[in-house]
């Protein structure tokens, strides 16, 4: 390992966490936003959940009406190709090693107003058998404390340990449930402040959330990205009838580095493009 990935490496082990300025330059993070803009007017082919411009509404105005943008890698040839981009390519290497697959790929819109996401573990949602899940959080714009950049609980990933989930009816967080019960207090968490192009990559056990963005105006976009050991098996979503959870690996994957030891099962296309509306408070 060069300089970089030995503090990339250490950095991460300690806490969970670690980000890398410029991972994106200022043309690149301008050629994804304006391949989300095309995606929700519906230019890049069919994905649900569209509901249609209104006449005259501004690019912006038409952004703002969604939340997220899921899976836009199977749709646009931009994303995809940020998914495996050198430079993000470069840091997994480091945190994961030789071989990386990705399986998710979501676009975060988070208009002025806007309310941001409860305490949660991305492991909690995405399991792997090997602890190897990694998070790429590229920020499109710059991502403050004011419009609701990511705060995390610095070495919370170090026990392994996923904490239980439960409802909440906190109006500053649009998901339903938020996790709990763990030896963290809200005081102890630290704001991630990126510059556009930055990239923060994560621990799958991190415990992280973002508040409302308080802005009066603005977005604050982002490209998330999931990664993990392409030697892991990935036990996401329900097995097929008659595969045993212990043996199941869901197939829908990129592979962005290296090998892929279980090449020879093939590849799927299961999970399909959808966008979340703004207005749509999730149930689960």
């Amino acid at each position: 390992m060069n300089v970089d990935e030995t503090t990339w490496a250490s950095t991460f082990a300690r806490d969970g966490f670690v980000v890398v300025p410029g991972v994106l330059t200022p043309p690149e993070v301008e050629a994804l936003c304006a391949e989300a803009l095309h995606i929700v007017r519906g230019e890049r082919g069919e994905i649900s959940g569209l509901t249609g411009s209104p006449t005259g509404a501004s690019d912006a105005e038409v952004l703002a009406r969604y939340a997220c943008i899921h899976f836009p890698h199977k749709i646009s040839a931009v994303m995809r190709d940020a998914l495996a981009h050198p430079r993000i390519v470069d840091v997994l290497r480091a945190l994961i090693g030789p071989d990386v697959k990705a399986m998710q790929s979501m676009l975060f819109v988070k208009a002025a107003g806007k309310p941001g996401q409860a305490w949660h573990q991305d492991e909690y949602f995405i399991p792997t058998r090997d602890r190897s899940l990694v998070a790429a959080w590229i920020a499109l714009d710059d991502a403050t404390i004011a419009n609701g950049c990511l705060w995390v609980l610095a070495g919370s990933h170090r026990r392994g340990v996923i904490y239980p989930t439960r409802d909440h009816h906190d109006d500053r967080f649009d998901h339903s449930v938020e996790a709990h019960d763990f030896p963290h207090g809200d005081d102890d968490s630290v704001p991630v402040e990126l510059e556009r192009g930055d990239a923060l990559f994560f621990d799958g056990y991190l415990l992280h959330r973002s508040l409302p963005n308080t802005t009066p105006a603005g977005m604050r976009r982002s490209l998330v990205n999931h990664y993990m050991s392409s030697s892991s098996l990935l036990p996401w979503r329900q097995p097929p009838p008659g595969v045993q959870l212990a043996t199941w690996d869901y197939r829908d994957i990129v592979v962005v580095a290296g090998d892929d030891p279980y090449a020879y099962k093939g590849t799927i296309d299961a999970s399909t493009p959808f966008v979340r509306s703004s207005q749509v408070r999730p149930t689960a």
